[in-house]
């Protein structure tokens, strides 16, 4: 483990350097040791131990290490012990006791669930008041907790600037900001809201930023809301690489239309536990979640065209081992930690080697062993070649791997003669329907299908479908459409203008019905408009005649009329 910086004096390095501690050694409340001992926790991973005597001491800390190393109690230990909850000594002499005291920004929903979760765990001995702001849940729930009081605050930029707009969220008490991911948080999609966010707490804050990757740029740029920052790094001596040494990485060049093949018979291999199939897009993710369904898996997804109702009930089910795969978008490879992960599978090529690292960082946590693996696909070799000559993987050109390759059962223990569908003896799970689907008030709720199918996208655009009912059984511009597109126009079954025709909606106004009859037939001067007229119908309009700036038709109008003018003579 090696600092950057100096720390604040020989006092916090032999604490840093002491041979396992416990968080007891550190000058922490009792009620928060006691509160982590409940939960298993006893001693702290190096960069808990490395920024607990920094940031108690109240120095702005730039925390950095691997995934899965336990940075959400490195940040989380110092900012509860600064907290005063209800109930002890000093909490009334607040200058406003119920305004939040803390402020952790996350930049997903699932990662603010999860911080908060561990917050919570850390203070269970305490009456501190932790609060999840994150949208697609309803606003009153949380307004109502804003208004009660709240002590910690956890969430995501957006529906924090929300609430700070419309006056419920007051960050002016702030004593400690915490950006979790900083990296992400400080990339440009998110620096006007966090900077925002800033702006409105005091400029005498404790802030803390932590990350497994902090670029040169993103370090410089925290700087400017830092008060001489201490940049700390905590690395295992024995695992110089960039990637947890505990994690097995294989890389694999498949075909795209064999992928599902290979992925359904990896998850057929022996001490396979949970395991985190991850996506490059929205649809790659829902489509590979079906696939694995049909052939027998208990899958569930995770990407942003869903709900956050049923994000976070794929995600229970995940954790509750209800369903063992979970295939996501990115939104699930930013410190989502979820016990007993044994394989991360890249379905397809991350986009740099940030996303790889905090991709394969979903196994391996805690000190446990893992696999990691990556399809290639052709088009995405220069891609890999990148992230391997960044991370120095030494794996620059991929084996090709199809789903009857033989080193592919022998490199990750799939039995021989596995097929692609789970056998129904091994279909023991649940599956995702086994877990409830919480109603949150959700704010831009999709419709369901049948909503849309009776009057969704095409409706709202003030047709009746896209051909206003059926084509069978009627012609392009005849019955079949009749209220439908040409009806939006302004023009019914018949060809007239104005819906159904002036004859129905107006039928004493035989003077304008005369007038449309003649302008619409156009014919020349001299032949017998009027007999169209009488008929009630004619034959539909050429749609290739052309008008002259004097408002008679062109030459090819005219002969196209004359032509159809004998037509509509016998019809009527």
């Amino acid at each position: 483990m090696t600092t950057t910086d100096p720390t604040t004096g020989p006092a916090a390095r032999s604490s840093v350097q002491a041979t396992d501690p416990s968080f007891a050694d550190f000058d922490v409340r009792p009620e928060i040791v006691e509160s982590l001992a409940a939960a298993g926790i006893v001693n702290p991973f190096p960069i808990q131990a490395m920024t607990l005597p920094v940031a108690l001491a109240g120095h702005d800390i730039i925390g950095q290490a691997k995934t899965g190393t336990g940075k959400t109690l490195g940040f989380g230990v110092p900012l509860l012990h600064r907290v005063v909850a209800p109930g002890e000594d000093g909490y009334d002499a607040l200058p406003a006791p119920g305004k939040p005291q803390a402020l952790v920004i996350v930049p997903t929903r699932e990662l603010a669930v999860q911080v908060a979760g561990d917050l919570a765990t850390a203070s269970s001995r305490r009456s501190v008041r932790v609060l999840q702001l994150y949208g697609g849940r309803a606003y009153e729930p949380q307004v109502s907790a804003l208004q009660t009081g709240v002590d910690v605050v956890v969430g995501t930029p957006g529906r924090m600037i929300d609430l700070l707009n419309q006056g419920y969220l007051d960050l002016t008490s702030v004593r400690c900001v915490v950006l979790d991911e900083a990296d992400e948080m400080l990339d440009l999609g998110f620096l006007p809201d966090v900077e925002r966010l800033l702006s409105r707490t005091p400029a005498s804050r404790h802030t803390m930023l932590f990350s497994a990757t902090m670029p040169g740029a993103v370090v410089a740029m925290a700087r400017r809301y830092m008060t001489q920052p201490t940049h700390i790094r905590a690395n295992d001596p024995d695992d110089a690489g960039a990637t947890v040494k505990n994690t097995t990485q294989v890389v694999y060049r498949a075909h795209a239309l064999d992928k599902v093949e290979v992925l359904a018979r990896l998850l057929q291999a022996e001490g396979r536990g949970l395991t985190i199939v991850f996506a490059r897009t929205k649809r790659t993710a829902a489509k590979v979640a079906d696939e694995l369904v049909a052939r027998g898996f208990a899958a569930g997804a995770i990407h942003g065209d869903l709900g956050q109702g049923a994000r976070e009930q794929a995600l229970r089910a995940f954790r509750n081992g209800k369903v063992d795969v979970l295939v996501a978008t990115d939104v699930a490879a930013r410190g989502i930690d979820v016990d007993d992960v044994t394989h991360v599978v890249n379905y397809q090529c991350p986009e740099d080697e940030k996303t790889y690292l905090h991709r394969i960082g979903r196994t391996g946590r805690a000190g446990k062993k893992g696999t990691a693996v990556t399809f290639v696909d052709w088009d995405d070799m220069p891609r890999w070649g990148l992230i391997n000559r960044v991370l120095d993987l030494g794996i620059p050109e991929p084996v090709e791997t199809y789903s009857s390759s033989p080193h592919l059962f022998t490199d990750l223990g799939i039995p021989a003669g596995t097929k692609g569908t789970l056998p129904q003896a091994a279909r023991t799970r649940e599956g995702l329907d086994a877990e409830k689907l919480e109603d949150l008030g959700e704010t831009g709720k999709r419709h369901s299908s049948s909503v849309r199918d009776g009057g969704g996208r095409d409706a709202g655009r003030g047709r009746g479908g896209r051909d206003g009912g059926s084509r069978a059984g009627g012609s392009r511009d005849g019955g079949s459409r009749d209220g439908g597109r040409d009806a939006g126009r302004g023009r019914g079954a018949s060809g007239r203008r104005d819906g159904g025709g002036r004859s129905t909606a107006a039928p004493d106004a035989p003077r304008a019905t005369d007038a449309d009859a003649a302008r619409d037939t156009a014919a020349p001067a001299g032949s017998s408009a009027p007999a169209e007229a009488a008929g009630g119908d004619r034959p539909r309009r050429n749609r290739s005649r052309r008008r002259t700036r004097s408002g008679a038709l062109g030459a090819a109008g005219s002969s196209d009329a004359a032509a159809s003018a004998p037509t509509a003579g016998t019809d009527a």
